[in-house]
């Protein structure tokens, strides 16, 4: 009997080896296509990304190997002094030939090893730099050649962003194809900045050292390459031993690439760097920097140098940088305050030091021209002077006990209050509670309008806590208008440059001399020096006066001792010094009789005096006529009423 072949079972046939191996082939050659799709999309998102950033960079053909550059500055004293040398002043553009070897050699060895090896990125040095990132968890290296850092120089702003990187290494590739590597290592010595003002290794030979870079020896060729990964850090005319423990890293780093033997080394290091006498003070950083871009703008247009006649004096800023030093670097002494500002004029405005910190190489801040810091008790001057220009006298007695006004009740510094006393010892004493009653009596209104005309140019919030100099000033506001209280009652404006011509002699700008605008009556001026000179005598500035002089100061001292303020004259020179913290934290009882006195004290020994103000210049007498006083007619004229 036949048997009949039954059909295959469905699932034998899904399962059969052709219908099993169709799928699979056509599995992998669909992901091998999905692949090279995203492969091919990637690729053309990362092209059209990379025309997108470079689309608008500059071309790197236009550049020339020695551009015009404008000539540099010669800053001198009121005496004459050179104080400081910025630009190249020279305006030398040298090649590769033109330099020592080892200057060279000391750059390569500190900024790109690999220099003459790689076409503008070193690949290798930027994957050795993300490795030492990552071990470390933090970026200490970097991986930027020196093709690259001079296409930033060129054509980039310093922003740190990933956009910003790529647009530099095509500039360096590109930078690669237009020059050759000398040309480069040219361009790069020609615009690099090595502090202190100089731009270019000429300039900073010259600034340095008073020589051309073709003449450095190997040990100020090191300190040279040693300044370019902090300028300012490692200046000599900030901290030598700074810089010149530096330079003996780069000659180590030479020694171990093979650019210098081993005896050249130790010669190098053994050898004394003398750095040029113009860069030994380097508090001066603060003043010049100030005025460097009004100086370049008031001159115009010029590829000559320029000599800018300053109204430092060299003597009086060594002084104050000392006394800032003495006093802010002893914990004692300092009482928990990190910086410290002073500024000092003399009776017509002109600045003879500044002082913007402790230490211009780790803060070049101003702190003497833009920290805004409340005066505190050092406003009360302008309080008094406007309460006498109203008919209060220094005699004139006023009760120092608690008071309030609404929901406002001043308290003096201390807590204790001593009952009916005269102003002249309210103000010597600090009384905050007199203070508040006096400018109640005078007129918040009237106070304000005195101390912007006496100098201060900041808003004052014109309500009664401004008695207590509750608003913002800076030290350099805070010293002009006090320098009215010095000068005879004129009013002084401050300023930094008198004139500036070529070196040839060639006037191109000078300062035009304002008129004389009496700011005081001789009356509140006497009045105000008595008191004044009280205060530095017996009162809370008494730790302030130089011995043999006739001192008039003020201290200040904010809520929890965050500011402290000293600001007075001696010898014709008026000085205003602030002590703080940069964060306004509390300090640990640094009060304006502490710290500031100090720095003031110490100031005022040291500085020469003014000349054209005797020291002990005393106030005139007020004749007799003017001494008594019908008290009806004066309460008329504090309320605008009477001929």
């Amino acid at each position: 009997m036949s048997q009949t072949r039954k059909p295959p079972a469905p699932w034998r046939r899904r399962q059969s080896p052709q219908r099993r191996s169709a799928p699979r082939g056509g599995q992998r050659f669909g992901w091998f296509r999905f692949i090279l799709s995203i492969a091919v999309i990637g690729f053309l998102a990362a092209a059209a990304f990379l025309v997108a950033i470079t689309r608008d960079l500059p071309n790197v053909s236009d550049i020339e190997l020695a551009q015009p550059r404008l000539g540099g500055e010669v800053y001198l004293d009121r005496n004459g002094q050179v104080i400081s040398r910025r630009g190249a002043s020279r305006g030398a553009s040298l090649s590769v030939d033109e330099l020592p070897d080892y200057l060279v050699n000391a750059v390569l060895s500190v900024e790109d090893r690999r220099f003459y090896e790689h076409g503008g990125v070193d690949f290798r040095g930027v994957a050795r730099a993300m490795l030492a990132n990552i071990r470390a968890g933090r970026v200490v290296q970097g991986g930027s050649t020196i093709t690259q850092q001079l296409a930033k120089n060129l054509f980039l702003t310093s922003d740190r962003t990933f956009v910003r990187k790529i647009q530099e290494m095509v500039l360096a590739w590109q930078l690669e194809q237009r020059f050759s590597k000398d040309e480069i290592i040219a361009l790069y010595l020609d615009r690099v900045y090595f502090g202190a003002g100089a731009y270019g290794v000429e300039a900073a030979a010259q600034r340095y050292f008073g020589r051309s870079a073709r003449d450095v020896s190997l040990g100020e060729a090191a300190l040279l390459a040693g300044l370019l990964k902090a300028p300012s850090r490692y200046s000599p005319a900030n901290d030598m031993e700074r810089a010149a423990a530096r330079a003996t890293v780069v000659l180590d780093l030479m020694y171990e690439t093979g650019r210098i033997t081993e005896e050249e080394r130790i010669e190098a290091a053994q050898t004394p760097i003398r750095v040029a006498r113009a860069a030994s003070t380097p508090g001066a950083g603060y003043f010049i920097d100030t005025i460097e871009s009004l100086a370049r703008e008031l001159a115009g247009d010029r590829e000559a140098d320029i000599v800018v006649y300053t109204t430092l004096d060299i003597q009086a800023q060594r002084a104050a940088e000392a006394a800032v030093r003495s006093v802010m670097t002893d914990p004692e002494t300092a009482r928990g305050a990190d910086q410290a500002a002073l500024v000092a004029m003399s009776g017509n405005g002109a600045i003879r030091a500044m002082v913007g910190g402790i230490d211009y190489a780790t803060s070049p801040y101003n702190r003497a021209l833009n920290a805004r810091r409340q005066p505190g008790s050092a406003f009360k001057a302008f309080v008094y002077a406007a309460a006498f220009e109203s008919g209060l006298r220094p005699e004139d007695v006023r009760d120092d006990m608690p008071v309030s006004w609404g929901n406002w009740s001043p308290t003096n510094y201390n807590g204790q209050y001593s009952g009916p006393m005269t102003l002249e010892t309210a103000f010597s004493r600090s009384s905050n509670v007199v203070a508040a009653r006096v400018a109640e009596e005078t007129g918040h209104g009237f106070i304000a309008e005195l101390a912007h005309r006496l100098g201060i140019e900041s808003e004052i919030r014109v309500d009664r806590s401004m008695a207590l100099g509750s608003f913002e000033v800076t030290p350099v506001e805070l010293a002009t208008a006090y320098t009215a209280f010095a000068n005879g009652g004129q009013r002084a404006h401050s300023h930094m440059i008198d004139r500036i011509e070529t070196v040839d002699g060639e006037l191109l700008w000078q300062r035009d001399i304002p008129e004389i605008e009496t700011v005081l009556d001789q009356r509140t001026l006497s009045w105000m020096r008595r008191l004044l000179e009280t205060t530095a005598r017996s009162g809370t500035a008494r730790f302030a006066a130089p011995p043999g002089t006739v001192t008039g100061a003020k201290t200040g001292t904010t809520n929890d001792n965050r500011d402290a303020w000293i600001a007075g004259y001696t010898g014709g020179l008026t000085a205003a010094v602030w002590v703080g913290n940069d964060d306004s934290s509390p300090t640990d009882r640094a009060a304006g009789s502490g710290p500031p006195a100090a720095i003031f004290r110490a100031f005022m020994t040291a500085a020469p005096p003014e000349a054209g103000v005797p020291a002990n210049w005393t106030a005139p007498e007020i004749p007799e006529e003017e001494e008594e006083r019908d008290p009806i007619s004066s309460l008329l004229s504090r309320i605008g009423v009477g001929g």
